[in-house]
């Protein structure tokens, strides 16, 4: 069974979800395909503080419900835990195999899948994967409960992260390879001045150990290269994010990074494939950039929709009795 929508969005993070409510207000036949629940990183933030129109902290997981429940309200299709086991956007007409069991299809395409958390690549973290070390404090810090654990990074989202875990663990420790935080001055001198979190600067991990679990750490100065072993009943990660660009990798152009080239208006070498969100290549990364990039995507197909492509049929209505 084949499907012809006039657009479909790969990820419904803030950069497709934005994208999907302006082409559906527009009346194009909008799908979005998620392999999760909408929401992309946003969802795993516990609190979100700088995003406009909202004077009070919001929950990561309740803007991003707002953000999927808008894109639906104006007649955008979500598909949440989908798998592309297949796809074509090279042609003419942009093809994606589901679950191997359907295909969707449509002129254009806006791939927002967005990144993903990168890994330390020290001995030690796959074998601790899920057994004490995790990349997500909203998904595992109630785990920690009373526990004495540590955050590797000392941007917003490690300096952020290590505040919400001390409503959880006894103690927080953040590992920072510099002798001073990245984050927001506001948001670092609030972990500096908070008794739970202390900081060891001027250091990065090396190992993780144990024998059942995670139970040690081992860490190095960068400056007097002195080697130290932690006790430690968690480790969490915060050291930036890696772009997933699989399904372009190979037709579209990267960076020396592995991020995506795009023009202004998000568009690729490829007629009608557009790319928005944290896999191009730009200059900051923020929720807001996110929902312009998903903007301008949306409002760049609308226009090679209607220039290049029939629209997609729209479904049937029953007639007024």
């Amino acid at each position: 069974m084949t499907t012809r929508y006039d657009l479909i969005i790969v990820g419904a993070g803030p950069a497709g979800l934005s994208a999907a409510i302006y082409a559906a207000r527009a009346r194009l036949k909008t799908l979005v395909l998620d392999e999760s629940v909408p929401g992309g990183q946003v969802k795993t933030t516990h609190k979100v503080s700088n995003y406009p129109g909202f004077p009070e902290d919001i929950k990561g997981t309740d803007l991003a419900k707002a953000f999927s429940t808008q894109a639906e309200r104006f007649g955008a299709t979500i598909r949440r835990a989908v798998e592309i086991t297949r796809h074509d956007l090279t042609g003419p007409v942009k093809s994606f195999e589901l679950d191997e069991e359907e295909t969707v299809e449509a002129p254009a395409v806006v791939v927002a899948t967005g990144a993903k958390p990168r890994d330390l690549g020290v001995p030690g973290e796959s074998k601790f994967k899920g057994r004490g070390i995790s990349y997500c404090a909203t998904c595992d810090g109630a785990y920690f409960e009373g526990k004495d654990i540590h955050v590797i990074g000392g941007g917003n989202s490690a300096v952020e992260e290590s505040l919400f875990l001390t409503q959880f663990a006894r103690s927080v420790t953040i590992i920072h390879q510099f002798d001073h935080f990245q984050a927001e001055a506001a948001t670092a001198e609030e972990a500096r001045s908070n008794p739970k979190i202390k900081v060891i600067w001027d250091s990065e991990p090396r190992a993780f150990s144990g024998d059942k679990g995670l139970e040690r750490l081992t860490i190095e100065n960068v400056k007097t290269k002195v080697t130290t072993e932690l006790a430690t009943d968690g480790v969490f990660v915060f050291i930036g994010y890696v772009p997933r660009t699989d399904l372009v990798k190979g037709i579209v152009p990267l960076n020396k990074w592995g991020y995506v080239e795009t023009g202004e208006d998000m568009s690729t070498p490829v007629p009608g494939l557009f790319v928005a969100g944290d896999l191009r290549s730009k200059l900051f990364r923020q929720i807001t950039t996110a929902v312009a990039d998903g903007t301008i995507a949306s409002l760049a197909a609308q226009k090679f929709v209607k220039q290049h492509a029939r629209p997609a049929p729209a479904p049937a209505v029953a007639p007024v009795a």
